[in-house]
């Protein structure tokens, strides 16, 4: 059955129902009791043979595959769109099984599609894999219905098959387009944060030498330090002048570099005399902790064209880096040889390593491995961007390699003997002004007081414990938190000014710590020191409980304000 193309006597037999063969009689019209007109009597069907041959060319033009089976599973009708869609003309498919069009692991469907059927249930958009003739998985959305016979018994089925392969690659690309938008709004806020930190952690970076520059120049100027002390000052000045001014090299360079016109001097470089130099900038760093400099320089490897300044820069940077990050006697090497047709320096440590996943983003602006208050060694993470950046300007590569956290770390530059860049002149370096400080002021006194400062920088606990003594308090200072809470079991302060931003335990730790004590020492008011001075820092500092923030470079007159008002407020004075 269903052998026909053109008239489908069997389909057409199952549409009879739609259509009754005799129509019923209409009896005459008769008047209504209100008189009014009668309506028109219902038009009688048409005619029987031609609404079968109508629906079956509905089913011939519709856009879905339209197949019918017997409860064997056998084709029994397929239209034009089954032609289209699977590939098998009606001569191919009729009175061929259904399993056919479906691929090997979708076999199973099948009985349930027929047991569904059996039971005269209708199955509704199904998602589910054919095959067609060539070969190809396509998907579709499947409608069954049962085909009863008159006396209602099901004697197959209907099938109503949609292809959404243009809507599946619709959806596909959809969703490929709403992971690339996250993805790319990810690393949009991610950068943002990276941003934030970054201005955050220069705030600190160039707060932290002014602090003592500052305090210092300020007791200087009040004539409050005897000779000892004031040599003592001057010494310190000068070394956080050099600290600051490096931070505001590097953060010029950046600037450059970003621009583009970071310049360079090129002439024929010596890199043996280049790294010597470097050597003995970085010696005392390296001598005040003990480790050993191991140098071996091959001295045949000839000159490079570069700019013998900017190369220095990137050596000191490699080598000063592998000092901060060395632990105390161990050991930094430094080579140097010609490989093939370019030459290599190699900067290794025994220092503390790098994880391996942050390896890849380890010379990119605005990444450190460690930030927030709990950072240990200094400095703004700009150093290895430097780096990177001038050793490409000079046709050079650099990367690192580490076998992981504690196992040390190898930094390696590579540079051509030739290749070299000329960039645009640099823009107008302008420095930062301070405004003028007051000549002189009275500071109140704090005699008998106990105060306890801690702070991980000895140059700030230094000035900060002269501001304090000079108006007589008795004061006592701690490197870290920890050292801190130890001193805490011995002596008991009135008042205790303590640094936010310190390694491994910051001042927020050591504050909560300080509240877990018992008795009195847990009642202790402090003060918070720090150059982290957002809004969001002082709404924490406060949340936290500290009773009041002096923000670095501190004011020593402010400080020792505060710090009276604090003891005053608490019944220490």
């Amino acid at each position: 059955m269903f052998r026909q193309r053109t008239l489908w006597p069997s389909r057409t037999r199952a549409y009879s129902a739609l259509v009754d063969e005799d129509p019923p009689q209409h009896e005459p019209q008769k008047a209504t009791p209100s008189g009014r007109e009668p309506l028109p009597p219902a038009t009688p069907l048409a005619d029987p043979v031609a609404t079968r041959e109508m629906l079956a060319a509905i089913v011939e033009s519709s856009d879905d595959a339209i197949i019918s089976k017997d409860l064997d599973g056998t084709i029994t009708s397929w239209n034009r769109a089954a032609e289209r869609i699977f590939g098998y003309t009606a001569e191919e498919a009729i009175g061929r099984p259904i399993t056919m069009l479906l691929p090997h692991d979708r076999l199973p469907e099948e009985a349930r599609i027929l047991a569904t059927l059996v039971r005269g249930e209708r199955i509704d958009h199904f998602e589910t894999e054919r095959i067609t003739k060539s070969g190809r998985r396509i998907p579709i959305s499947l409608s069954v219905s049962p085909i009863k016979d008159q006396s209602g018994r099901v004697i197959g089925g209907a099938k109503i098959a949609r292809d959404i392969s243009l809507r599946r690659q619709l959806e596909r690309q959809r969703e490929q387009d709403l992971a690339q938008e996250q993805h790319g709004r990810s690393l949009a806020e991610a950068a943002n944060r990276a941003k934030d930190a970054f201005l955050a952690m220069v705030s600190h970076e160039l707060r932290s030498p002014l602090s003592p520059i500052l305090s210092w120049t300020r007791m200087l100027r009040m004539k409050a330090l005897d000779e000892a002390k004031s040599e003592r000052a001057l010494e310190t000045i000068e070394r956080s002048a050099r600290a600051q001014a490096k931070l505001i090299d590097d953060l010029l360079d950046i600037s450059r570099i970003v621009a583009g016109k970071l310049r360079l001097e090129v002439r024929s470089v010596d890199l043996a005399s280049v790294i010597e130099q470097a050597v003995e900038v970085a010696r005392p760093a390296a001598d005040a902790k003990q480790i050993r400099l191991q140098i071996v320089l091959d001295t045949e490897t000839g000159p490079v064209s570069g700019d013998a300044a900017r190369l220095q820069q990137v050596v000191w940077n490699l080598l000063s880096n592998a000092i901060k990050f060395t632990p105390k006697s161990g050991r930094v090497q430094i080579t140097l040889e010609r490989v093939n047709s370019h030459v290599e320096i190699a900067i290794s440590d025994t220092g503390q390593g790098i994880p391996a996943e942050f390896l890849p983003r380890l010379f990119e602006r605005f990444q450190q491995g460690q930030s927030g208050t709990t950072r240990a060694p200094g400095g703004l993470g700009l150093g290895l961007a430097i780096v990177r950046h001038i050793v490409e300007l000079h046709g050079g590569t650099v990367f690192a390699e580490s076998a992981g956290e504690g196992q040390g770390a190898t930094f390696t530059v590579k540079l051509p003997r030739t290749i070299f860049m000329r960039t645009a002149g640099e823009p107008e370096r302008r420095h930062p002004t301070l405004d003028p400080l007051p000549e002189r002021a009275d500071l109140p006194s704090l005699d008998n007081l106990r105060v306890l400062v801690v702070d991980d920088e000895p140059d700030s606990n230094e000035v900060v414990s002269t501001v304090l003594a000079a108006a007589g308090a008795e004061v006592r200072v701690a490197a870290s938190a920890a050292d801190g809470l130890e001193q805490l079991q011995q002596w008991t302060p009135h008042i205790i000014v303590s640094d936010i931003g310190m390694p491994h335990e910051d001042g927020f730790m050591f504050l909560a710590k300080l509240r877990a004590l018992p008795g009195e020492t847990a009642r202790i008011p402090a003060v918070a020191l720090t150059a982290y001075a957002t809004t969001n820092d002082r709404v924490r500092i406060f949340s936290a409980g500290f009773k009041a923030h002096v923000v670095k470079p501190i004011d020593p007159v402010e400080l020792v304000v505060v710090v009276a008002n604090i003891a005053g407020l608490h019944g220490q004075r």
